[in-house]
């Protein structure tokens, strides 16, 4: 069984940064990704950033090109969303997931319960 966990959610104010972390526990298959996504009251989860566990690819929304990096340490089992200059629209619930998919939830297996994350104008 896999375990995941998110940390690092808070209120900040437009212009600030967070660094949202993801510890992931049980057996992972290498080639699987892992995967930020984000989901407003009321909307659809949204893709946000993925990289791949055996190669360290990456790849992004247009919303946070630029903006956000998404990266791993190995070692520790622990995925990162470094998050700059975050705007109002920023604001959500995020989750890290674990999964072959890519950009769509649905093909993700395993998710996290979420970490708030609120920005402020």
């Amino acid at each position: 069984q896999v375990q995941l966990a998110e940390s690092g959610g808070g209120l900040v104010q437009a212009g600030d940064s967070l660094r949202l972390s993801c510890a992931a526990s049980g057996r992972i298959f290498s080639s699987h990704v892992m995967g930020w996504f984000r989901q407003r009251p009321g909307q659809d989860r949204e893709f946000v950033a993925t990289i791949r566990r055996n190669s360290f690819s990456t790849f992004y929304a247009d919303s946070v090109k630029g903006r956000f990096t998404i990266s791993r340490d190995g070692a520790a089992k622990t995925t990162y969303l470094q998050m700059n200059n975050l705007k109002p629209e920023d604001t959500a619930t995020y989750y890290c997931a674990i999964g072959p998919g890519l950009t769509e939830a649905r093909t993700y297996l395993h998710w996290g319960q979420g970490t708030q994350v609120t920005v402020s104008s």
